[in-house]
């Protein structure tokens, strides 16, 4: 019997070489991880609702909440971060492998895969002075995002922190709080879903601290009644803000700290007492400040600066 002998397609991969013996394995990056899990479920028949599930997949509790929401509320990811790292198969719940969408209990055993670590480790933290004229996020009504300004040359020459830019550290930069186009000041922009959730999440307690410019637009001096409603008695949208600290840095500026971030904010509660705002500027976000950072320029979050 004749023996047909395969060709190599033109473009088929070339085979893995072996490790050498005792070789440590190569560590997986996120997408590989995803790609490898996708092959393997591909290969699997699809399971009925009556047979149970494969052997060392977690089971899936009726009650609790679900795992992503789990793993936010215990600092470990942000939820996004979470479904992928549980997609790439690098979460355990009780010792079994995590899916999707599963839900758990208050007691659950959550644990995380190294490589995940590592993988979040990588992922950057950007101070940026955003100068008037760009959006906080995506671009709208013809103007650019900040992130735009993440580049080489925009780097801040002060900065003192161990990084070196490399173009990826300007991919999928978020903005962690938002400034109107027409403010300026310190901008948070990172791809680590921990910080967003620390500085927006419903729970932050973060402090945002802001000089403002202003004018008044009634006859007389500005009431010492009316400063006080900044500070705490004022609502917006009919729902009451948060207690602020809010004082007079001289005849024409008032210095606010507010713990919440709702649209226009500063500019809405100024208009509520007579009062214009001219220049918003903020400076400081819980214990990291703007500094020296020039406008359109932007540093490295430090490994020793904290929010709180």
């Amino acid at each position: 019997m004749a023996t047909l002998k395969l060709k190599k397609s033109p473009g088929a991969p070339a085979p893995h070489k072996p490790l050498r013996p005792g070789a440590p394995r190569p560590r997986p990056t996120l997408a590989q991880a995803q790609a490898e899990r996708a092959a393997h479920a591909a290969t699997r028949p699809a399971q009925h609702p009556a047979n149970p599930p494969a052997a060392g997949a977690a089971a899936e509790p009726r009650e609790g909440e679900r795992l992503s929401k789990r793993m936010a509320a215990l600092g470990l990811a942000s939820r996004r971060e979470a479904d992928e790292w549980i997609e790439a198969g690098w979460v355990k719940v009780n010792g079994k492998l995590a899916v999707l969408g599963q839900r758990v209990l208050p007691d659950a055993h959550i644990d995380i895969d190294p490589a995940a670590r590592h993988e979040q480790a990588q992922r950057v933290t950007v101070l940026l002075h955003k100068p008037i004229g760009y959006v906080s996020g995506q671009a709208e009504d013809g103007y650019q995002p900040a992130s735009v300004l993440v580049t080489a040359a925009t780097h801040w020459s002060g900065d003192h922190s161990s990084q070196r830019f490399h173009p990826g550290h300007a991919r999928g930069l978020a903005p962690a709080g938002r400034l109107d186009i027409d403010s300026t000041g310190l901008l948070v922009l990172t791809q680590d879903g921990r910080v967003a959730k620390l500085l927006i999440g419903d729970d932050s307690r973060v402090e945002k601290e802001y000089l403002v410019r202003v004018q008044y637009l009634r006859p007389g001096p500005f009431p010492e009644q009316d400063l006080r409603r900044l500070n705490h008695g004022l609502e917006l949208d009919g729902k009451p803000l948060k207690p602020a600290k809010v004082s007079w840095q001289n005849e024409e500026q008032l210095r606010f700290v507010l713990r919440e971030g709702r649209k226009r904010q500063i500019r809405r509660m100024c208009e509520l007492v007579g009062l214009k705002v001219l220049a918003l500027k903020r400076v400081r976000i819980g214990s990291v400040v703007l500094g020296a950072l020039p406008p359109g320029q932007w540093r490295y979050l430090r490994a020793d600066e904290k929010f709180i």
